[in-house]
């Protein structure tokens, strides 16, 4: 019996094997499987959607634009009645200047200070309504109750540099140097010396809030806080040595409201602990 009897065969031999034929071009297009070209296509799509970028560019644009509008009109207002309010900032204090240019400097940088503290709040409105939509909602949720609370605190933080550091500050320095000299202050060393000890305390009575959003994500617990309660006061220490004027009692006015603010910052981080396992009880 022949093993290689047609429509008989148990084994094939490699010779018998045909030789695939030429798809023409017809039968080539409809091989080609579906999925392929879908992973093709996939695959040269951009990883960022230019409709979604020119979107976001837009609303970042419209929101920069609205802040500059606010900017630019209470600028214009501070600047345009600077004798009403110029006695409130010098506090009387005799100041001299060194030129003629001196004179739109100070002008110039007391106004836009003041223009930018009293826009801050629509500033921060418009900068909320940009970044809202892309974040999570524990951040979303956190963000739009404490932000009032964050502005309030900055607001408070500017108050107490303005009506207790800085005059004790200033007539503590100007005494000191009244000493041995003939003390002269220019308008430009003292609108340094008026922003360098309001400003920087605003930024510091935004500590609680820092701590109550590192608790929220898991960050910050109320026990790390604890432990390394000694370095925080050493840093703290030296935080206010940087940012005040160069005397004792500038750095201890500043000191103690950041320790009080840290203890506050332990108490309700841990307020905010407790609230979180009676929940999840």
């Amino acid at each position: 019996m022949d093993p290689y009897e047609e429509e008989k065969r148990k084994y094939l031999s490699p010779l018998d094997k045909k030789e695939a034929e030429p798809l023409t071009p017809v039968e080539a297009f409809v091989e080609i499987p579906i999925e392929t070209i879908e992973q093709d296509t996939v695959a040269d799509e951009p990883l960022f959607p230019v409709a979604s970028l020119l979107e976001h560019l837009t609303e970042l644009r419209k929101q920069i634009i609205k802040g500059l509008i606010v900017f630019i009109l209470f600028f214009i207002i501070v600047l345009s009645t600077i004798n009403i309010w110029f006695p409130y900032v010098t506090r009387g204090h005799s100041l001299i200047i060194l030129g003629p240019l001196e004179v739109v400097k100070f002008y110039m940088t007391i106004s836009t200070t003041l223009a930018f503290g009293l826009a801050m709040p629509f500033l921060v409105h418009f900068l909320w309504s940009f970044v809202k939509p892309g974040l999570k909602e524990e951040e979303s949720r956190f963000l739009g109750l404490y932000a009032p609370v964050m502005l309030v605190l900055f607001l408070l933080g500017v108050a107490f540099g303005y009506f207790i550091v800085n005059p004790l500050s200033y007539s503590f320095l100007v005494g000191v140097g009244a000493t041995n000299f003939d003390v002269m202050v220019s308008a430009s060393e003292y609108m340094h010396f008026l922003v360098m000890t309001t400003v920087p305390l605003g930024l510091l009575f935004e500590l609680p809030i820092v701590a109550l959003f590192l608790s929220s994500i898991g960050v910050l617990t109320a026990d790390s806080m604890k432990k390394i309660r000694g370095w925080s006061y050493i840093a703290m220490g030296v935080g206010s040595a940087v940012i005040t004027p160069p005397d004792f009692i500038s750095q201890l006015l500043v000191l103690i409201p950041m320790l009080i603010l840290y203890e506050i910052s332990i108490y309700l981080v841990k307020r905010i602990e407790r609230k979180q396992i009676e929940s999840t009880a």
